[in-house]
């Protein structure tokens, strides 16, 4: 059997499915999801291997125009992994019409990587009907040139392997790149940051979301107990007026925060965990290089 590996990415504009995809397709939650924009901003790899193959995906921020230096630093993110991977997944929303940020990221992908091919993945099928797939699957064809086009819904599982097998075919022959089980290579400290952030956007409105960062100070065994795991994380906001909203009434909505994210820290780590979260005023740090750099965007 020939044995394919490679990486691909999945890029369109933000809230078009691909996170939510990656998770369905690596068959674990390796990135968080949330209807927020620009929920997203790393590039994180998953995973998948089998017999025939070990396709490694890269899901990327929403492309979109930059309105501070992180909006920028994100989009250098997504146009610096065009260059590295083996096939690119264009993903376009089934319940959206394709937009003229749509087809400006088309054009992006044939000037900044011309000879890789695309697919263009139509999402969330599951809230369109069948017919509006069609339809969907039409007008993306004549946005431009795609090596294949293939419709998903990572919600209900409809040809969520469908889209492995397109993207495995178009990998070089070689062998695995990681070792088998390997759902990941992001670390540790990342995951539970992103976890979170992930928690602490429930809910949250207007600017707040974009405001958000989260980052790991330590994680330290209990000492005396093999079952228990001490996890501390800084919740950063941008403004004075964004902390009260953060912690809630008497510091309700904090504690959320803390129950929603760890129940996702506790299986990574395998233990019982107290995570404490505190919250601080990081002023105006999407726009500051230097706070970009202490929470890792940097160039």
């Amino acid at each position: 059997m020939t044995h394919r590996s490679g990486f691909a990415c999945f890029v369109g504009r933000p809230n078009a499915g691909k996170s939510t995809l990656l998770n369905a397709m690596v068959g674990s939650k390796i990135a968080i999801t949330s209807d927020k924009p620009q929920t997203t901003r790393r590039a994180i790899r998953g995973i998948v291997t089998r017999d025939d193959g070990q396709l490694v995906i890269v899901d990327t921020p929403g492309l979109h125009k930059p309105r501070t230096l992180l909006g920028e630093r994100l989009g250098d993110v997504v146009r610096s992994t065009f260059a590295e991977v083996d096939v690119i997944g264009l993903c376009i929303p089934a319940d959206e019409r394709i937009g003229p940020g749509d087809r400006r990221i088309a054009g992006e992908l044939s000037e900044l990587a011309p000879r890789t091919p695309v697919i263009g993945v139509v999402t969330k099928t599951d809230k369109v009907s069948q017919q509006q797939v069609a339809e969907q699957l039409l007008a993306l064809s004549k946005v431009r040139e795609f090596a294949d086009l293939i419709p998903v819904s990572a919600k209900s599982g409809f040809q969520v392997d469908q889209v492995t097998d397109v993207l495995m075919r178009h990998l070089p022959q070689g062998p695995p790149l990681y070792l088998d089980g390997e759902l990941t290579d992001e670390p540790l400290e990342s995951l539970i940051a992103e976890l979170v952030r992930e928690a602490a956007l429930e809910g949250v409105r207007d600017e707040l979301p974009h405001s958000l960062a989260a980052a790991v100070d330590e994680i330290l065994p209990r000492e005396g107990r093999d079952d228990l795991t001490d996890v501390f994380v800084t919740l950063y906001v941008e403004r004075d007026s964004q902390k009260p909203i953060v912690l809630g009434p008497k510091g309700s909505r904090l504690a959320a925060i803390g129950r929603r994210a760890r129940a996702g820290i506790e299986p990574l780590i395998g233990t019982k965990v107290y995570l404490n979260v505190h919250v601080t005023i990081a002023k105006d740090w999407q726009r500051d290089p230097k706070q970009l750099r202490k929470l890792g965007f940097d160039r």
